[in-house]
This record gives structure tokens, sequence and C-alpha cells, in this order.
């Protein structure tokens, strides 16, 4: 999505709240009243009526945006702005050129639809050969953190960093690409065996196989995956054996904070899923956008 076509094709707040309904509708509109999932549409109200229980779901209910007074159109302008390039944006420019009075609206907005990438990715489970350590986020102040690998003092926020870095290898000719598939990041609230062993069971399936080092908070990874292979931490190791995990990490540290500078560390985990979930999309080009839009309308509870 480029800015000309938004704009022919999101004009105005009803070609948004359309476009937004027929999101919704293609992933299901569930009654929160008895679970039905049969509605009709009332044109006039701009709400599904359940079938059963006649409860009534407006757009927003059940999407990130419920509970927001913000205009579709400015949702949409802020998706647009934030998947136009493989970066990020602040929400002082997103604000400017939005032109909105409020910074902090803005900001809250963002972070909304951070939460709705972050919702829709954990949805998946890495598979095949992974990898898996972590990255090392260095509090600057009380409050903000930059990033940094290794480990150290409690100074730091634990980060797991996943990568599924199983080859692709083509049919026809046999030769195996040499990109990575698909990332995950999430912020440990610290580095015992069980946050460990709690991350792997949500963020892998049972049938992978996972590379990581011989941390003594990974020893119970086997029990959660097919095999678990770990190798002494140095730098072959590093540019080898877990050589995505630790492109991940530098690649987040120049992506944000080439942007932010600064971070609150509550926010982190986040400004973490935008950055995944942008990556995991980046062969998608034009087609983020139409993507985030689904994860937008997706109801997750």
């Amino acid at each position: 999505m480029n800015i000309l076509r938004f704009l022919e094709e999101f004009p105005n707040e009803t070609s948004c709240k359309s476009h937004f309904k027929e999101q919704r509708e293609s992933q299901g509109v569930k009654c929160k009243q008895c679970g039905c999932e049969k509605h009709y549409w009332l044109q006039a109200k701009w709400q599904w009526q359940c079938s059963s229980c006649n409860f009534r779901t407006t757009l927003r209910s059940g999407s990130i945006m419920e509970g927001s007074k913000v205009s579709f159109h400015t949702w949409y302008l802020a998706m647009a702005f934030m998947t136009f390039s493989k970066k990020t944006i602040s929400a002082s420019e997103l604000q400017r050129q939005l032109d909105h009075p409020k910074y902090d609206t803005v900001w809250r907005l963002m972070h909304k639809i951070r939460e709705g990438m972050g919702k829709r990715y954990a949805l998946y489970h890495l598979e095949g050969a992974s990898e898996f350590d972590e990255g090392y986020f260095e509090k600057a102040t009380s409050e903000f953190v930059k990033l940094k690998r290794g480990r150290g003092s409690q100074r730091q926020l634990n980060v797991a960093v996943m990568a599924e870095s199983t080859p692709l290898e083509d049919i026809e000719t046999g030769k195996k690409q040499r990109q990575c598939r698909y990332f995950k990041m999430k912020v440990l609230s610290d580095h015992t065996a069980e946050t460990i062993n709690e991350t792997i069971a949500e963020s892998f399936k049972e049938t992978s196989i996972i590379f990581s080092d011989k941390s003594t908070s990974y020893v119970d990874i086997s029990n959660f995956v097919e095999v678990h292979l770990a190798e002494k931490s140095d730098k072959n190791t590093n540019k080898t054996t877990l050589k995505w995990v630790h492109i991940a990490i530098s690649n987040a540290e120049r992506t944000l904070l080439g942007t932010f500078h600064k971070i609150k560390g509550k926010y982190l985990q986040n400004y973490l899923n935008e950055f995944c979930y942008k990556l995991n999309r980046r062969y998608f080009k034009d087609r983020v956008f139409d993507r985030l839009t689904i994860a937008m309308a997706t109801s997750y509870w």
C-alpha cells in the first residue's frame, strides 16, 4: 500500500468503515452474549445482530479498536503510515502527518496497533529447525532501555529471540534458500528455567528441532520439542548455529534505536511486536497494510 493507492481506496470515513466491516465478517463475528457466530447486518445502526439472542455487536466491539473514539479514517491512516516502510515511525512524526492536536492520542493509537500485531503473530507457532537465544536490553535509566547483547547485570531486560531457520529447498533445482522464515521476540520476566519453558511451549510446535547455547536455563527444553541441540556459546556458534537470532537482535537495535533513541521498558514488547510483525512480512510488499487491517479486525477474546 502506497499513499496514492490509499487515498484512492480510503478517501473518507465511510470507505474505511465499510472495509473494516468486510474484514471483520471475513474473520467471523462472534456474539459475546451466547457465542453464536450467525449474525445479520443492521445498516441503519452499523451493527450486527445475533440471530439467536438478538444481542447487538458494534463495528468496533471485540476488535483492537473497541472503546476507541478515534475515527476509522485516522486508524487507517495510522496503520498505513506504520506499514509504508520496513522501519517504523515515531509518534511525534505521525502526529505531524495526521495533523492531530494531541500527541497522547496518537501515541496510544500506535501502541494499540502494536498490540494487535503481537496478538496476530502470537497465534502462530514456529516449527522445523529453529534457533533460540536471548537478547539483553540494558536499562539506561529507571524507565528507559537500550539494546545490548550478552548476559550480565540486574539492569538488563531479557528478551527471548526465536528464529525458524529451516532452509527452504527448491524441488526442481535442489537449491536451498539462505533466508530465514519467521521470527518471534518476547520480553521475559526473568531468566529462570520455568519462564524459558513457558516461552518454548507457547512459541514452538512439539515437532520442532531447537538449537541453542548451553545455558543452565535451557535444560528442560527437550521436554517440549522433538529435539534440543545445545552448543557452547562462542563467536563461531553465533555466526553459524545461532546466526539468525543474532542478526535479528542487531537489526532490532538499528531499527528501534535509530527512531526512538530511548524506549520505556514496560512498552518494549509493543515495539518488538511491530518489529517482528513487519520482519515476518518483509516479502509481502504492498500487502502488509491489507494484512494489518485483518489483524485489527480479528477478535482475540
